[in-house]
């Protein structure tokens, strides 16, 4: 695969240097990460690939085999054991890993870190400070100080919300250079320009229906936006544009604004971004989809809207009238009709709706296309031979309809549309008898045409093919090229070869890149535009400027169909100026890469490796370095690598242990073991009882058992509402349920914490002044009876039984249980011999009461079995 030539530079520039490589959308991120992975694949080296999916790993093996690379990467997953992970990194060569899997290796000393030639990351947009992959890199920096680390992004956006945050990302990657490359670089352009693609762009108009739709929608959007600026003080007016609700990432920006307060939002202010999420919804069907489907979207959400209430008014403007009105017309029109009475004088004139079933604008402008590209293709070079054609379109739902129309013809798809859509709201009494109306004129008019064809992948290109080219001669459509994109339709046309595939929604983020070059077409159409894949057809027309490429850019004039297109250039220029005013005036410290030999964060890590201070001591830089502080140190379980918290607690300079430990997710010191839930698996975990086994095992083998709630600061969490908490206890309450909890278990503490970084530095108090955990002695503790030195002194079952006995509290049981042999000794002490042993005359006598009254038969009977067998135990084991 043969690099253009601003891809060559960008390859050098990141192979000599470490650092971050930003390139603008569909200028070729895959292409150049192919080629370092090309580089990279000999068993002399070992790299490792951060931060790819499976689809993408798939790619790029497929790419590096098709190009004859040997040995190809390998994707460890958590079917290779720690023996064959230890084989396979000895081996060498270019290798995909999942983060979880890698941190555990290293921390375990599994992977042979002085041998690893570098780290690729790719997406490096995704690194933030508390991720695993920036938990790897730091891993991988404080053992390693020559070995390579090359980031690469293709979404400038995300480099520019917040603040400095490409410094913080470069800072997570330990790199120090920062490549850019927007569209408009010198050598993109330059490179560009020598290989143009030959476009047509053709602006069709809406029809006066679809105009008067946009401008009704677009009235509500920004009704429905002022509505939420005047509710909602605290939102940021400058984000919240009826522009910026054009784009795709609206409700995740929204959303971001307003999930730290969502909980205390009122109920208009929630239904107003619900329904900004409705109109934009309707927006798209306006300008992608039939008359029919816009119809009944529109009617369904009027119909709801009526039934349930759930508006903020917007359904009662006048602009709710007219869309409503506009959509209608573009199914039926109003005719009138004389409907005789007796007599002519008393004929009356009633209107009735007929079907019009407007069609699409785009699709007879497609039509054409593909019927000029069917001339062209007759007068074409005979060497060349007719030109195949891919056509591009929104989503799959597109594809779908344009393949039933360019088969059957718009004016049956419609029909069938209408009277399936008629069938289920059958609530017209017209609309009825225009179905039965239309239903006959099918059953004339459909005589000897085929109907609908079933819709074809891909894979099933042979069969299609033959099908299609039954009774044609030309020997060109019957294609056997395998093609692999399983999200494209095919056979659309016999003549010239024409396939559809959907630009978003794909099973495969590189579907597109495949068709591309699997199918070479002369012709692409842009049924819908695209930025990035704009990028992608001009670096393809680039990398094969022998065979003559033709675009045909579709798009409504004057619509939020061009608005959006337009604005997601600007955003993207916009952000690659502000990326580049940044670069001029950063400042990067000279350590920022890692690889200095006194950077003071990794000074004791590397003392111990090799073998300068003690493995469990530090030597303090206090009185002269005389003082010794022993090295801090948790034990995390395996599974909890999942969550951002490890790397967070090593970031403050503590060690981490792996293990599989079965009580508790963290062990701090020999006493304190922390169960950490999160607020979804807390409420769950109280739901199936699962909580109360845990918290049973950890206050029977630790001292100071801790339940640990993280919850995101940055999302709505309240364990109540606007209303004051009540008296009653409810066992569906989640606030009654941790009440009953720590009656339960009262050394059990609780700690709530906002984020993992609270969490972090809680945990380094908690150790401040307290030994090191063993992590051999954590593996012991099981969820059955186990052996802990402080606990070995009780049987659990009588103590669990004591502790529930009125006057019996976590202050005084232990004193009971050291004077009476078992529970049958203790129903025989008078009041004032258990007064002596309490020590509290009140707790005494509820004790005694309790067990010298006699109870209830049904209770009697309930628990005599468990009681035979409980006044028989002895408190104390026998050793």
């Amino acid at each position: 695969m043969a690099l253009l030539e601003y891809e060559n530079q960008m390859f050098l520039d990141s192979f000599h240097e470490d650092g971050l490589t930003l390139l603008a959308k569909g200028l070729g991120i895959d292409r150049i990460f192919v080629n370092f992975l090309k580089v990279y694949s000999d068993p002399g080296s070992l790299v490792l690939v951060l931060n790819t999916s499976t689809t993408e790993e798939e790619y790029f093996i497929e790419q590096l085999e098709s190009q004859g690379v040997k040995p190809l990467p390998k994707a460890i997953t958590n079917e290779f054991s720690a023996n064959d992970r230890l084989n396979t990194y000895v081996e060498g060569g270019v290798l995909f890993i999942t983060s979880r899997i890698l941190v555990v290796d290293l921390l375990t000393d599994r992977v042979p870190i002085d041998h690893v030639t570098g780290i690729l990351v790719y997406k490096a947009h995704k690194i933030i400070e508390s991720c695993q992959e920036a938990f790897i890199l730091r891993l991988y920096r404080s053992k390693n100080k020559t070995g390579f680390i090359k980031a690469f992004s293709a979404s400038p956006e995300s480099f520019t919300s917040g603040f400095c945050q490409v410094e913080r990302v470069m800072k997570n990657l330990f790199v120090k250079k920062l490549f850019l490359w927007p569209r408009f670089h010198a050598s993109v352009v330059s490179c560009m320009e020598k290989h143009k693609v030959d476009v047509i762009e053709l602006q069709v108009q809406m029809t006066s229906t679809m105009t008067a739709c946009q401008t009704a929608l677009l009235d509500l959007i920004n009704a429905c936006v002022n509505e939420l600026k005047r509710c909602t003080p605290s939102i940021d007016t400058d984000e919240i544009t009826v522009e910026n609700a054009l784009a795709k990432s609206f409700d995740r920006a929204i959303r971001q604004q307003l999930d730290p307060i969502w909980h205390q939002l009122g109920a208009k202010a929630r239904q107003l971004v619900s329904d900004l999420k409705t109109l934009r919804l309707i927006l798209k069907h306006l300008t992608q989809y039939d008359c029919v489907t816009f119809y009944s979207l529109v009617h369904s959400v009027r119909t709801n809207e009526k039934t349930f209430g759930q508006n903020t008014g917007w359904l009662f403007l006048d602009a709710a009238d007219s869309l409503f009105v506009h959509a209608k017309d573009r199914v039926w029109k109003s005719a009138p009709k004389k409907k005789k009475t007796g007599t002519e004088d008393d004929d009356k004139v009633k209107e009735e709706p007929i079907p019009v079933l407007e069609e699409c604008p785009k699709w007879k402008v497609l039509k054409e296309v593909l019927q000029e590209i069917e001339e062209e293709n007759k007068k074409s070079d005979p060497d060349l031979g007719p030109g195949r054609v891919l056509v591009c379109a929104e989503d799959d739902r597109t594809c779908s309809q344009l393949k039933e129309f360019l088969c059957d013809g718009g004016k049956s798809m419609l029909a069938r549309l209408y009277n399936k859509f008629l069938a289920v709201k059958g609530g017209h009494v017209e609309g009825e008898k225009d179905r039965k109306q239309f239903s006959r004129k099918r059953k004339g008019h459909g005589k000897g045409q085929k109907s609908a064809p079933e819709v074809l992948t891909l894979t099933q290109m042979i069969d299609a093919n033959k099908e299609l080219a039954e009774g044609d001669q030309h020997s060109d459509t019957s294609d056997d090229t395998p093609l692999s994109s399983q999200d494209a339709y095919y056979g659309v046309l016999p003549e010239p070869l024409t396939i559809l595939h959907p630009l978003h929604g794909c099973t495969d983020p590189h579907g597109l890149t495949r068709t591309l070059r699997e199918v070479e077409p002369r012709y692409v159409v842009l049924y819908d535009a695209d930025m990035q894949f704009v990028r992608q057809i001009e670096v393809y027309r680039a990398t094969r400027p022998e065979v003559p490429l033709r675009v045909y850019f579709l798009l409504y004039g004057s619509s939020v169909d061009e608005q959006k297109y337009l604005t997601t250039l600007r955003r993207e220029k916009d952000a690659f100026e502000h990326l580049i005013k940044q670069k001029a005036t950063m400042v990067i410290p000279e350590e920022r890469d890692g690889k200095l030999d006194d950077d003071p964060t990794n000074q004791q890590r590397v003392a111990r490796r090799f073998g300068t201070t003690p493995a469990n001591e530090t030597v303090s830089s206090r009185k002269g370095g005389a003082v010794k502080e022993v090295q801090q140190r948790v034990i995390v379980d395996m599974r909890e690598f999942r969550s951002e918290l490890p790397s967070l607690i090593h970031r403050k300079g503590i060690d981490i242990e792996p293990v599989t430990i079965e009580v508790g997710d963290y062990i701090l010191t020999p006493d304190i073991c922390v169960e950490r839930k999160s607020v979804s698996d807390l409420i769950g975990s109280l739901n199936n009882g699962r909580l109360y086994n845990q918290c049973v095992s950890m206050c029977r083998f630790y001292k100071r058992p801790v339940l640990l709630i993280e919850f995101d600061a940055n999302k709505s969490f309240a364990l109540q509402g606007k209303y004051p908490m009540s008296n009653d206890i409810s066992i569906q309450d989640v606030s009654s349920r941790l009440s009953i909890l720590t009656l339960h278990f009262p050394k059990l503490r609780i700690l709530w914490c906002q984020s993992p970084y609270a969490t972090a530095e809680l945990f380094e108090e908690l150790k401040k002044g307290r030994p090191q955990p063993d992590a051999a002695t954590a593996m012991t503790v099981t969820t059955g009876e186990g052996t802990v030195e402080w606990t070995d002194k009780y049987n659990h079952s009588p103590q669990d039984f004591l502790l529930r006995m009125p006057g019996v509290n976590s202050k005084n049981y232990r004193y009971i249980m050291n004077k009476v042999q078992d529970l049958s000794e203790l129903s025989t002490l008078s009041e004032e011999e258990l007064s002596s042993i309490m020590g509290n005359a009140q707790q005494a006598n509820q004790l005694y009461t309790f067990l010298h009254t006699e109870q209830k038969q049904m209770e009697v009977v309930a628990t005599s079995s468990k009681s035979r067998f409980e006044n028989k135990k002895a408190f104390k084991r026998k050793r």
